[in-house]
């Protein structure tokens, strides 16, 4: 405790003693100060409040990415193809979520293209207010949602907040298309899971009956079968085709 109370006056006297050279030389110290002070119009009060909402938008950015985005389906894909191939750790979780970020982005870039033409510039450039901007931004994500969401699903929760029978897009709320774009998301990962553990299942259990038939019952048949899954996953050039896949499935 002594150790680091001296290390910490050490600190001070040296901030101090830096402090008074950069004074004596003539550089100006910025001084940082936080205060709440009176609006003088409400244009200002407008102004704060719009840079709490962008700061609690940033906040919200990975909840976002994963809801309204490829995102969801991509990782899905992935974990699903590490647990085929039976390689424990391998790759790492970190890279395949850095793999299906960047396919994300990848996926998602004509929609937000389109984000940014329609929303972002003109907002920036003063011809668009705020709320117009949002409504501007909400229709491509709309869309690119709309494009991946099943009739059923959205039919589900249109029922469940009893809402009208909708004669068009424009009248299906965002928050019953957001969470039955996800749910469609999650079947159509399942069912590409389901396409991935067909051929690696085939390989353990050829590899079990021979194991069984020459007697060897005490040797684990996954040892046995993981290079061979993986030697079958790299000459189909497996990355290739389930990423193709992937990026072919939103398009």
């Amino acid at each position: 405790m002594e150790r680091y109370l001296r290390l910490a006056l050490t600190v001070a006297v040296l901030m101090g003693m830096a402090t008074d050279a950069l004074c004596a030389q003539g550089v100006v110290v910025p001084n940082v100060s936080l205060g709440i002070k009176e609006a003088r119009n409400p244009d200002e009060v407008v102004g704060v409040l719009q840079v709490i909402f962008i700061l609690t938008i940033l906040a919200l950015a990975p909840s976002i990415l994963i809801m309204v985005t490829s995102f969801t389906r991509t990782i899905v894909v992935l974990g699903f193809l590490r647990q085929a191939l039976g390689t424990q750790q391998m790759p790492p979780m970190q890279v395949l979520t850095a793999l299906a970020i960047f396919l994300t982005f990848f996926i998602m870039s004509p929609t937000l293209n389109r984000i940014n033409e329609q929303a972002l510039v003109p907002y920036q450039n003063g011809t668009m207010t705020f709320s117009q901007a949002l409504k501007s931004a909400e229709v491509p994500l709309r869309e690119f949602m709309f494009k991946q969401t099943r009739q059923s699903d959205l039919s589900l929760f249109l029922s469940i907040i009893k809402h009208n029978k909708p004669l068009n897009k424009e009248e299906v709320p965002t928050r019953a298309l957001i969470p039955a774009f996800m749910i469609s998301e999650l079947k159509t990962a399942f069912q590409i899971g389901f396409m991935l553990f067909i051929p690696f299942l085939i390989i353990d259990m050829v590899v079990s009956s021979v194991l069984l038939s020459m007697g060897m019952m005490m040797l684990p048949p996954v040892m046995i079968s993981l290079p061979f899954k993986i030697m079958l996953f790299v000459l189909v050039d497996g990355w290739n085709l389930l990423v193709g896949s992937i990026v072919r499935g939103f398009v």
